[in-house]
């Protein structure tokens, strides 16, 4: 008996599973290039197109097309992030947290502070994002934050010293999130690197540890001063309207009195006038009756009189006009 397997194959059979082969590899063939011409880009990305490797566009979320085997995608979240200031993110090119006296900034007051604040941002050009700078060593995205959080000190030690130690811990701190949100997205803007600062706040800023209890008894006292001047004000809102109000009355008294006067004058004024205009017209008889209403009130007021003639020539005994009179 022969160990020889004999095959017999029909010409039928082995065109038939050639066709299917065919077939079978043509249908893979459609998958694989129609897997490999499109392609989606998500809401939360944007997708930059290399042709041949060289920059060709900048995909927006959503299904896309592309030259297969020619195009290459690669796709950039464009979501918004935080850091963690002066500190920075913990990997190869950024050190972890040091220590409080190694984060110091000098104010324009030749004093120190610690300041820490959060930087928000976020890819605004995928393009710059992936080609102005990049490193072998460390993923895109570690790479930018440490040059993110390099122009962040660098950015925030010059605007503090700009400010007093005062100013710094209250009252300019919002002014400098401001001053440092503007100037750390200008330094960016230079670098291209296709990075937006969406948001920079301050957070943490003390003084030092070795220092901290001068500070809060300096704190103490501006609050004391603060609220004496409060009362103070308080009393001065209470006290000044009715100042005002005395002031007032007193100003119209003394405008009423004026008017007053003023009129009586007038009136005086008036009637000496008037009695000159007389006096111009007659001048004897006016001077006469001056003299006789002159007389007229003096001899009113006088209660005893006693009447004396002109051409007397030797004292007589006096005529007694009250006596006679009754």
């Amino acid at each position: 008996m022969s160990n020889d397997i004999q095959f017999d194959f029909k010409r039928e059979d082995v065109a038939r599973a050639t066709r299917v082969v065919v077939i079978g590899g043509f249908f893979l063939a459609v998958i694989l290039l129609g897997s490999r011409t499109m392609y989606t880009v998500q809401p939360n990305e944007e997708a930059v197109v290399l042709r041949f490797g060289r920059y060709n566009s900048t995909a927006s979320p959503g299904l896309h097309f592309c030259i297969p085997f020619v195009d290459e995608v690669l796709t950039v979240d464009v979501r918004e992030r935080n850091i963690r200031m002066p500190f920075g993110i913990t990997g190869e090119l950024v050190a972890a947290r040091a220590n409080e006296e190694d984060v110091l900034m000098l104010t324009g007051d030749l004093n120190a502070a610690v300041v820490e604040w959060t930087v928000q941002w976020q890819v605004a050009d995928p393009q710059q994002y992936l080609f102005t700078f990049h490193s072998e060593r460390v993923s895109q995205d570690d790479y930018l934050q440490a040059i993110i959080t390099v122009v962040g000190r660098t950015v925030m030690n010059r605007l503090v010293g700009d400010y007093s130690i005062g100013e710094v811990l209250t009252s300019k701190r919002e002014e400098i999130s401001v001053k440092a949100s503007a100037a750390t997205q200008q330094m960016l803007d230079k670098y291209e690197c296709g990075i937006r600062i969406t948001n920079l706040q301050l957070q943490r800023v003390t003084p030092p540890d070795q220092v901290r209890a001068s500070y809060a008894a300096i704190n103490e006292a501006d609050q004391t001063r603060d609220k004496l001047e409060n009362e103070a004000n308080k009393e001065k809102n209470t006290l000044l309207p009715t100042a005002k109000a005395e002031r007032d009355k007193a100003i119209r008294e003394a405008e009423g009195y004026a008017a007053r006067r003023r009129s009586e004058v007038k009136g005086e004024i008036d009637a000496l006038m008037a009695q000159y205009e007389q006096f111009a017209k007659a001048p004897e008889e006016t001077r006469q009756r001056l003299y006789l209403e002159s007389l007229e009130k003096v001899f009113s007021t006088v209660k005893d009189k006693t009447i004396i003639d002109s051409d007397l020539q030797q004292l007589l005994p006096l005529l007694n006009l009250s006596e006679g009179s009754r």
